[in-house]
Formats: C-alpha cells, structure tokens, sequence
C-alpha cells in the first residue's frame, strides 16, 4: 500500500513567464476572442434574421459559428484570468468540468463538419432532389444527431474518470485542461480509461472521417462529368470554404493529440492549441464571409 494523498486542485503551465510579453499576450488574445465572439454572433444573427439565408448550408454554418464561439469561451475566458492574476491553478472539479466541454466542443465539430460534406454533396450530385432529401425535418435531425453523440461520447469519457485517483504531481502541460493531460496525473492505472478513449475514439474518428471525405469523393466525380469550365468552377467555389475548415481543423487536431508529448513539443503544443482554441475560431467565419455572396450582401443590408 502506498500512502498517497488526493490534489484538489492541479497547475497549469503558463504561457509565458516574461511580464512584458504577458501583456502583449492578454491584449492580443483579448482582442482575438472579441472578435470571434462577435463575428460569430453577427453570422448566427444574420442566419436566423434573413429569410433568403434560411437554407441547410446556412443552417450548418450557424451551428458551427455556435460551436466555434462556445469552444472559445471554454478556454479563453480562464486562460485570460489566468495571465491577468498570474494565478495557474485550478480545483480538480473546474479541471474537470473545462474537459468535458472542451471534448464536447472538439468533437462536436468533425460530425458537424461531416453534415456539412453531405449537405453539399446532395446539392451537387442530386440538386433536383435537394430541396426534398434536404429538408428542414432531416436537417434538424442531423444537428441533434451530432449534439447528442458528442455529449454521448463524452460523457462516457467523465464517467470513467470516476475510477481514477489524482495524487500528483499536479502540472498540466498545457493553458486547460483535456483528457490526455488529466490522465498523466492519475495515480490509478488509466489502461481502462485508455482502452475506453481508444475503442469509442477510434469509431467517432472512423466515422466523422469516413462521412465527410467521402462525400467530397463523389463530388469531384461529379464535377469532372461537367464539360464547362465555368460549371466546374462554380461547383468547386461551393466547396473551398467548407475544405479549407476541415484541413484547418484537422491538422490542429493532429498536432495537439499526436505530437509526442515531451518537453521539446511543449512548445509547439501550446502554440498549436492556442491557434485551435482561439485563430481558429476566428477564422471560420471569415473563411465563410468571403467566400459567400449570399453573406455579404446580407451583412450589407444589415448594416
């Protein structure tokens, strides 16, 4: 037996230890996380007013610039404080409950992302059929479909950590708090909690993958069947938007989860969830603003 005792609260790393670059970094990222909010908000405002952007790809959009918001203001907010007061620690229980949203979030996003390839894959390859297959009815069900099975997935996920003991030492790698950094800490063997992550992770990620680059598949095989290159071109503009946020999304990920966690990456991981947790956020829905006519000239009407 080994006399080991509970932490109530774990440390988390800080970003940097320069005072000066601390507040160049709180005004940058101050001013980040303001304008995600509110560019996102302006797109969910825009979706839900304008009745000619009451479409199933809009509708996705604004489930995303939701998502991207709400993901945000899970890790900004704290991480914001955090550079404020100096003061990196936190209970156990926020730790917790700031995982649980940020796996909530994360993966809520690849099955949204995966709604959004097949709503453009009905419009290209089946558009006299669109407007049937893609109906208010089946768009809400899809949206519920990928809230329900990420709060499904993660939930299991926080159950599970009720079998684990947290005895220290007390560091996180990194500005908040995820799965993998948790399980570092545990005193209790985590195999099952692994196991666990490994089994219900690897279907999530077959299936979030497997739904949104197939339609993409049969897309391109659709659009070299055009003979114009204004058609083919037309048909490509629908989708640029939509690729560019899965790549983002997709290699972020892979950065933060599969980069060998040492201390020569600590750095670079830091980096990389800086740029998921906060640019990214960001950047989706001006990817979507710029490459959308119908967006801009809502947003102009609106101003």
């Amino acid at each position: 037996m080994k006399n080991e005792t509970s932490i109530t609260s774990v440390l988390l790393t800080s970003i940097s230890d320069d005072q000066k670059t601390i507040s160049v970094l709180f005004i940058f990222f101050l001013l980040i996380y303001l304008m995600t909010v509110f560019s996102n908000s302006l797109i969910i405002l825009l979706v839900v007013t304008c009745a000619h952007l009451h479409t199933p790809m809009y509708f996705f959009l604004g489930n995303l610039a939701f998502l991207d918001m709400s993901y945000s203001s899970v890790t900004a907010p704290s991480m914001l404080s955090h550079l404020i007061t100096q003061h990196w620690s936190i209970s156990l229980s926020e730790c917790k409950a700031q995982m649980f949203f940020v796996m909530y979030f994360a993966g809520s996003e690849p099955l949204l992302l995966s709604s959004m390839s097949y709503d453009r894959y009905v419009a290209i390859c089946h558009p006299l059929h669109y407007s049937q297959v893609m109906s208010w009815g089946t768009c809400a069900q899809m949206a519920s479909l990928v809230w329900s099975t990420a709060f499904l997935v993660c939930i299991t996920y926080i159950i599970s950590l009720k079998r684990l003991t947290f005895c220290g030492p007390n560091l996180i790698k990194n500005f908040f708090c995820d799965m993998p950094h948790l399980l570092q800490i545990s005193c209790t063997d985590p195999t099952i909690n692994v196991l666990i992550i490994i089994i219900l992770g690897g279907i999530f990620c077959t299936a979030a993958l497997v739904t949104t680059f197939y339609p993409y598949v049969r897309i391109f095989r659709a659009v070299l069947r055009i003979r114009t290159s204004e058609g083919k071109s037309k048909a490509f503009s629908t989708c640029t938007s939509h690729l560019t946020v899965v790549f983002m999304y997709y290699v972020s990920v892979t950065f933060i989860y599969f980069v060998p966690d040492s201390s020569n990456f600590l750095t670079l991981n830091q980096v990389v969830s800086v740029i998921y947790t906060l640019i990214i956020p960001l950047l989706n829905p001006l990817i979507y603003s710029l490459r959308s006519k119908d967006l801009k000239a809502a947003l102009q009407r609106a101003l």
